[in-house]
């Protein structure tokens, strides 16, 4: 079976076509892969497509074309030097990433015209995903036609077992029926990391407690027990929890409502700071990019080192948070950006766990390690890196809908 995967952000999207007759144990390579890139937009986007076989292609294309040629993108799976098939037509499903699926999806679902326009409804909780991802839909369907069935993947399905406890607010009961709750959020990571770290155990995914640390530029965790989200960071939106790249985490509520009465916020502004202008970047002064803050704190910066310290207590005290929340823990896991690839990160969040029976091997640590378990022999917490795959997870996901019957033999 070909399966498509689109995963479309507010500032990129990646696509992968995997071709698999079953599920194996380890994500198959994609046959076919596109990066597009409009992140700096006084740029050009950057666009590159490549196959499993060396063939790439490179180009920019001016961001206000980019609909018109995605069309065009698309073809190179069956056209020119990254030709991998014949047609469109032997694509046999598309997956799409969903940022957010409300209380309306609690799991990955064909779209239909009503699917589709409840995701489009669903951008009034999610403007900076929702829209872009509708919009890759109608695309998609327009190129390859209606009789390729097309699947939303939610991040948020992922944690639809949160219990009420977990996802409730304190304010008002109301806000609930408003659809006002936490939903969490980079579920499809959180998903695909708790399995592959049952897979490293041996282990049972029922019989392990996990916390799942997801940083990258959006930082968030999870309290997985027995497979299933029961507690994670993110909230209502993603600028809930952690501190992050450019945004705050969480805030004092009073310090929005102060900025509002005396300090001439309105609503965009506020959106503004709280999304792009804090976190490591607004602490630092310097940036948003961890690798940036580490080479800073070498050199001796001292806001640098402030907002380094700072991430990191935030990060222990939710991974504390998230432990109680499970009653014990069995292993740590970290994942994306930087938690693949920060050391320092890695390091520093473990320092001062050992209470929970957390110990880290520090030159395993420190060898760039990539699904590997990095505590040492002796832990009674192990500590793992996965390279996550969000991709693959929602190729998964179509192949579990659309075959099955093979699904169980993978």
């Amino acid at each position: 079976m070909k399966i498509l995967v689109l995963n479309a952000g507010s500032s990129s999207l990646r696509s992968h076509l995997y071709d698999v007759g079953w599920l194996p144990a380890e994500p198959p390579a994609p046959r076919w892969q596109l990066h597009v890139d409009w992140s700096r937009r006084d740029t050009p986007a950057q666009v590159r497509v490549e196959t499993t076989s060396g063939a790439v292609q490179q180009r920019n294309i001016p961001v206000e074309q980019l609909r018109q040629e995605f069309g065009s993108l698309l073809a190179t799976m069956w056209t020119g030097e990254t030709r991998v098939m014949g047609s469109a037509s032997e694509i046999g499903v598309a997956g799409h990433r969903v940022v957010h699926g409300g209380d309306s999806f609690r799991e990955s679902t064909r779209i239909t015209r009503e699917v589709a326009r409840e995701i489009a409804r669903l951008a009034v909780f999610a403007p900076a995903h929702n829209p872009i991802e509708f919009s890759v839909i109608e695309a998609v369907e327009s190129i390859l036609g209606a009789k390729v069935p097309e699947v939303a993947v939610f991040d948020t399905a992922f944690h639809s077992t949160l219990p009420p406890p977990a996802y409730l607010y304190g304010g008002p009961y109301d806000w609930v029926e408003q659809g006002i709750r936490r939903y969490g959020f980079h579920g499809i990571s959180h998903q695909y990391v708790a399995r592959r770290a049952a897979q490293m155990l041996g282990k049972d995914p029922e019989m392990l407690r996990l916390v799942t640390c997801h940083l990258g530029n959006g930082c968030s965790l999870a309290a997985i027990r027995g497979g299933r989200s029961v507690d994670t960071t993110m909230g209502f939106t993603p600028l809930d929890g952690l501190m992050m790249g450019t945004r705050s985490g969480s805030v004092d509520p009073g310090i929005l409502i102060h900025l509002l009465r005396h300090s001439g916020y309105d609503a965009d502004r506020l959106d503004r700071v709280l999304n792009r202008e804090s976190g490591l970047k607004g602490i630092s002064g310097i940036s948003g990019d961890m690798r940036e803050i580490e080479a800073a704190v070498a050199e001796g910066h001292v806001r640098a080192q402030l907002a380094f310290d700072a991430f990191i207590h935030r990060l222990r005290a939710g991974i504390g948070a998230m432990t109680a929340a499970l009653g014990g823990l069995d292993a740590v896991i970290f994942t994306a950006g930087i938690g693949e690839n920060s050391a320092a990160v890695r390091a520093a969040a473990c320092n001062g766990l050992g209470f929970l029976g957390v110990k880290l091997d520090a030159g395993r640590n420190a060898t760039a390690p990539t699904d590997q378990d990095i505590a040492v022999e002796d832990s009674p917490v192990r500590v793992l890196v996965i390279h996550t795959q969000e991709d693959w997870e929602i190729a998964r996901e179509c192949f579990r809908l659309f075959a099955p019957s093979q699904a169980q033999n993978g």
